[in-house]
């Protein structure tokens, strides 16, 4: 497929300086790019490359100030990243698009309701009283339990499984390898110091707009629902507990997990490789620094990092005392000497 620089510009409202006709097939970095080619310069750091770039067309701010001629065709617009991630998401739903029909092996229960403009990939298998929405992609070997609920327009990367009773929004893009509605970690501890498992009865609900990366684990409630709410964007790796709340487009990286019950706001970031212990609430706005390790609920804006997690400026000032340390101790036996010095002349 090839776009013009100015049907380029027409879907990101930008305006052109160049050759509007200019044609670009695939996308390229602004170092790497060459002729027919994409590309888009946000950070400044990069500017050297918009004049040798062998790219075609060039998305950049508006507010940018050449500093010499460029021989790309240019996009001014506001924001050349948020606009490059508006084309980028534009291409995606073309190449989706693409996508339609049912591949075989598969398996549907008779009971399934499938919408309209669907897409299943080979070996998934759909489960009964399973309702899917209209233009819905389910890669291969998917599971979907008995009845889940799928909204339109959600994509299901390859190997997700999704166990009975969970609700998937609308808008929803889950990535491969992820598990929702699994078990909750909940057992109870007996008097000769076995456990009991207590039943996890509950379900997941995945609100409008979540993105869930590769195998990240959404434990079922025991009672209730295990919540991420509309605009919540989770990384691979995590590990999210049975009964916590995710709130409105709150992120969080790489390799963390939230234990049971605890309440995440909404619009809170959280750094990769943080743990959050249970029964707590995390206020909005919070941020919680990488490898942060949170035992106590953060009031609203709260920044913190870590282990355990503290208020982020002053555990700065900590580590900057803690490199002096060193140079601390000999300053201190220095004055012990001289204490000592003095106690013998008294």
């Amino acid at each position: 497929m090839q776009f013009s620089a100015t049907q380029i510009a027409a879907i990101i409202g930008g305006k052109v300086e160049g050759n509007g006709d200019a044609a670009v097939a695939s996308f390229g970095k602004i170092e790497e790019a060459r002729q027919g080619q994409l590309s888009f310069l946000a950070n400044p750091k990069y500017e050297e490359y918009l004049y040798t770039t062998g790219a075609s067309v060039v998305i950049i701010n508006e507010s940018l100030e050449l500093k010499q001629p460029v021989a790309a065709t240019l996009i001014k617009v506001p924001d050349a990243y948020t606009s490059f991630a508006v084309l980028l998401d534009k291409y995606q739903q073309i190449q989706r698009q693409q996508l339609s029909g049912i591949q075989q092996p598969v398996y549907v229960d008779a009971t399934a309701k499938m919408g309209e403009h669907i897409f299943l990939g080979a070996f998934a298998s759909i489960g009964a009283n399973v309702v899917v929405g209209n233009n819905v992609k389910i890669y291969p070997q998917a599971y979907l339990g008995n009845n889940v609920v799928v909204g339109e327009n959600t994509i299901i990367h390859p190997g997700v499984k999704i166990y009975h009773d969970c609700i998937i929004g609308k808008n929803v893009v889950i990535h491969a390898g992820t598990v929702i509605g699994s078990d909750g970690f909940g057992f109870a501890p007996q008097p000769d110091g076995t456990f009991k498992k207590v039943p996890q009865i509950g379900n997941v609900i995945i609100e409008d707009g979540v993105e869930i990366g590769a195998n990240t684990t959404i434990d079922r409630a025991t009672i209730g629902s295990t919540l991420i709410k509309a605009g919540a964007k989770l990384d691979n790796l995590l590990q999210i507990a049975h009964n916590v709340e995710v709130g409105h487009n709150t992120v969080i990286a790489a390799q963390s997990g939230v234990s049971g019950s605890t309440k995440v706001g909404n619009n809170v970031m959280i750094g990769g490789q943080a743990g959050i212990v249970g029964h707590i609430t995390i206020g909005d706005g919070a941020r919680i620094n990488a490898q942060s390790g949170v035992s106590k609920s953060l009031e609203p804006g709260k920044a913190v990092t870590g282990s355990p997690a503290f208020d982020y400026t002053a555990a700065l000032r900590s580590q900057a005392t803690t490199r002096k340390l060193p140079e601390l101790e000999k300053r201190i036996q220095e004055l012990e000497k001289q204490i000592a010095a003095l106690t013998v002349k008294k």
